[in-house]
């Protein structure tokens, strides 16, 4: 019978800073905030005969980098329904209802998300660990969650399973 176990990877360094907006309906939106988030992601994997599942740094380097990424950047999320974005040379212009917001292009990251939300960045960062298949079927990996919050007791999660 093969052994599995859950590898949980919450590192101080796993942070980013970053300045969102929610939407909430195509009329209605938080003010422009931001928090300081963290993340962390647990690795179900199967137990080898030495002992160990895997050398889980590589999970480590993969979330601090996506961690540097995100910070200190406004976040907007690319595949909403009630935001339009325009980029010019230098600004990016986020159109929502009636506003046009300007930001200096070089601040801004836009993301393939539906909106700036717990959820969408948890789904953000499980897919940037899914994108790398040779490490996943390599070490066995059976199961993925990661876990984001924006704050002490609020976060979300995203959960891939092999089954």
């Amino acid at each position: 019978m093969a052994r599995t176990t859950r590898i949980e990877l919450f590192k101080d360094n796993f942070k980013f800073s970053s300045g969102h907006f929610t939407i909430f309906s195509k009329t209605h939106r938080e003010n422009l905030h931001g928090h300081n988030f963290r993340a962390g992601i647990i690795i179900t994997s199967r137990v080898e005969e030495d002992g160990i599942t895997f050398d889980y740094g590589l999970f480590k380097k993969k979330t601090e980098h996506l961690c540097s990424e995100l910070n200190e950047h406004f976040l907007l999320p690319a595949n909403s329904p009630h935001l339009k974005i325009e980029t010019t040379e230098t600004h990016i212009f986020a159109h929502f209802n009636s506003e046009k917001i300007p930001f200096l292009k070089r601040d801004v990251l836009v993301l393939p998300i539906t909106n700036v939300t717990l959820e969408e960045l948890a789904h953000w960062f499980l897919n940037r660990f899914l994108e790398d298949e040779a490490t996943i079927k390599t070490y066995a990996i059976e199961a993925i969650e990661v876990k984001v919050f924006s704050g002490p007791g609020q976060s979300a999660s995203a959960n891939w399973s092999a089954e």
